[in-house]
């Protein structure tokens, strides 16, 4: 069904002309819930008046939003535990989620480094252990960060002479971090402390490291603030952070993203400027003698990924003239860069990422979302090809310095994260950990199919599923996607997945444009006012399942997350008869206001800013926020969490209210949020089951169907 139909849709529900409409299965009274106070709250944006009642939920420190948010859980929580079988559900994924985990080694100096888990742990513990052999020694321990498990670790960088450990610690999921420093001969942590840090990578050059941060919020609204002037520093160890040295900032425009990269001999720092979420300048320095920045790339509308560099050589995989990206190479010679030089030529498929090694390049490309791993010499002959384990998602390559040996990763929507040991010699490898799971992967398949979106472009989709399964019978389809910001959704594992599928529903992925399964054109054909294409690419895997008979009218369920919650809203306003489940999690749901929270304003690379008259126009009609009309909707669950800081949970209080508002008909509409939680990244154990249990106890219950 085409766009233009969704007004005709919309006022078919609104007077009741579908009858078919798959409401579920379990009886339902009409809901009551929470009082939300509807205010006479109105802007005039290009002569048009925008209503926005609930404008009151974004101030998440009132009292009156906090009331808000007690009431709207104690709904959805007493909804969700009189579900009869949810502590069976809950026993499956307890037992799919503790899980013993490792993840793969990193070697450095004489140790191997490592993240585990015993299956039992809120958040996983790093260790070392001597290559050689010897005793397992425990490095850090991320449970120990709070009492109940909710500060994580996150970014962490070893100092290129194995000394030191600088570690990122989170706390409550939020995007602001700490930086810690420890001394890795003793185990034992310096005094070193620097906070006010957010987006940041660690790059160390002599004795310290360059950071990324933001001036230091004294308004207590740090996570709802606007991140404006980002600058880089260098932090020198034993000193205090106030002496720390500043770097960088964009003196022109405060909306601008600073970050540092520094190459393994630490002779050249690497600055990228960030415009939004694609497109950079690049600038270097000698570090070696004085001397100013070089302008390498002037111009954001291309992207520069530094790689490594040989001498005087720097290495970047870019999409300058190469919407598949290419590798090329700049000369420094006399503080001027040579034109970029192609060392890899782009190729049909996908390049996402590029490892350098001794003089070796490790290129990572997407053929139909699957990983295929080609190795070239330093002049872009190919000299190898990795052959993988199977279709699916290659992660994590960590190489020796000093040895001819390394360790990857490799998952797929069937095969829970597995590691290998790699002989860079003759690119042969050999398996190293395998978690012992309640999961068999012998036990299901993944198959890829392709369907033609309402314009005609071939989409492909991953559907798996348990291989005894009978798919004449009503089962519950998952349907996920992304579609954003370049970022390609490949085969990966999860125990939420796995419960799903064990307990005989069939997940399915849909590689939808916007995203970067197949570079940047792929990903600018779901931008601006091309972001319609996305929602009509999700809107027809649903209906090709129906039509090859993978899902049932009144058993399809969709879900998206950042990003995908704005995609899950836009269906649920668009397509309200397509799906009997919607999950919106962390979701973009105000569009016209987006920009004006945290940092929201670098997305406008994708989406648009309201200020502009000509986005404006596209963004309210798909704005789910603003398309949300009397109708009679599918049962959903919106999500979100307290601390989430990326996309600020004011989006999906809106959001839940207005839908609450507007239902016709007697499905739930629920909104469930998380404490001490972010946007997803570093969430403890406990916090990762309870949520998994009340998803799938959602989706079981309001399909009608018992697990």
């Amino acid at each position: 069904m085409h766009a233009d139909s969704i007004p005709c849709l919309l006022f078919a529900f609104m007077t009741g002309a579908f009858l078919s409409l798959p409401l579920n299965a379990q009886s339902h009274m009409k809901m009551q819930y929470p009082t939300s106070k509807r205010l006479n709250i109105a802007d005039t944006m290009h002569g048009v008046v925008v209503r926005d009642p609930y404008r009151w939920l974004e101030d998440d420190h009132s009292d009156e939003t906090k009331a808000w948010v007690s009431n709207q859980n104690k709904l959805t929580h007493a909804y969700l535990d009189k579900i009869p079988f949810r502590p069976k559900i809950k026993q499956v994924v307890h037992k799919l989620l503790n899980t013993p985990s490792r993840s793969t080694p990193e070697i450095h100096g004489k140790y191997l480094y490592y993240h585990k888990n015993n299956g039992h742990q809120n958040q996983s513990v790093f260790y070392r252990k001597p290559i050689e052999g010897g005793i397992e020694e425990l490095v850090l321990d991320p449970n120990s960060f709070s009492k109940d498990g909710t500060s994580s670790l996150g970014t962490y960088s070893f100092s290129n002479d194995n000394k030191y450990l600088a570690y990122q610690i989170s706390k409550g999921g939020a995007d602001w971090k700490t930086i810690k420093i420890l001394d890795l001969s003793t185990l034992k942590p310096l005094e070193d402390t620097i906070s006010y840090v957010k987006f940041s990578g660690i790059s160390w050059a002599g004795k310290g490291f360059y950071y990324s941060r933001y001036p230091k919020d004294s308004t207590g609204r740090e996570l709802m603030g606007r991140a404006e002037n980002h600058s880089l520093y260098y932090h020198a160890l034993f000193s205090d952070q106030r002496s720390d040295h500043f770097i960088y900032k964009d003196m022109e425009d405060p909306l601008r993203n600073v970050y540092a990269g520094t190459s393994k001999d630490e002779r050249w720092l690497v600055v990228s400027v960030a415009k939004g979420t694609s497109g950079n300048k690049i600038y270097v320095k000698d570090l070696k003698r004085e001397g100013y920045f070089i302008p390498v790339n002037t111009s954001f509308e291309t992207d520069y990924n530094f790689i490594g560099s040989e001498g005087n050589n720097l290495y970047f995989y870019t999409n300058d003239n190469a919407p598949n990206y290419k590798v090329v190479r700049i000369s420094l010679d006399e503080d001027r860069p040579t034109k970029p030089i192609t060392v890899i030529e782009q190729r049909p498929y996908a390049l996402t990422n590029v490892k350098w090694h001794k003089g070796k390049f490790f290129a990572h490309y997407l053929t139909d979302a699957m990983s295929d791993v080609q190795i070239f010499d330093h002049e872009g002959h190919k000299i190898g090809h990795l052959e993988l384990p199977g279709p699916g998602t290659f992660y994590s390559l960590h190489l020796s310095d000093d040895q001819e040996e390394g360790y990857f990763g490799f998952t797929s929507f069937t095969r829970p994260p597995t590691v290998y040991h790699l002989d860079l010699n003759t690119l042969q490898y050999s398996l190293y950990y395998t978690p012992k799971s309640a999961f068999n992967p012998d036990e299901y398949v993944t198959i890829q199919k392709k369907y033609r979106s309402y314009d005609g472009t071939v989409i492909p989709l991953f559907i798996s599923y348990r291989k005894d399964l009978n798919l004449k019978e009503k089962h519950p389809t998952l349907l996920y996607g992304y579609g954003g910001f370049n970022i390609p959704i490949t085969p990966s594992y999860s125990s939420e997945r796995a419960a799903l599928m064990q307990m005989g529903g069939v997940f399915v992925v849909a590689n939808i444009r916007g995203g970067g399964e197949y570079g940047e054109a792929w990903h600018q054909a779901g931008t601006l006012a091309q972001k319609q294409n996305v929602f009509n690419d999700f809107q027809s895997a649903a209906e090709y399942l129906y039509d090859e008979g993978w899902a049932k009218p009144g058993f399809l369920a969709i879900e998206g997350r950042s990003n995908g919650g704005l995609l899950a809203g836009a269906c649920l306003t668009q397509r309200p008869d397509l799906y009997s489940v919607v999950f919106p999690i962390v979701g973009v749901l105000d569009m016209l206001r987006y920009h004006l929270f945290t940092i929201g304003w670098a997305w406008a690379s994708d989406y648009g800013k309201s200020s502009d008259p000509r986005a404006f126009s596209y963004l309210r009609k798909y704005s789910p926020l603003h398309n949300v009309q009397p109708a009679f909707y599918p049962s959903t669950m919106v999500m979100t969490a307290d601390h989430d800081d990326r996309v600020v949970p004011a989006h999906s209080f809106k959001f839940a209210a207005t839908l609450q508002h507007e239902q016709l008909g007697q499905n739930p509409v629920l909104i469930r949020i998380d404490h001490n939680a972010g946007h997803g990244a570093g969430k403890s154990l406990t916090l990762r089951e309870e949520e998994m249990v009340d998803k799938l106890s959602f989706l079981w219950y309001e399909m009608g169907l018992t697990p």
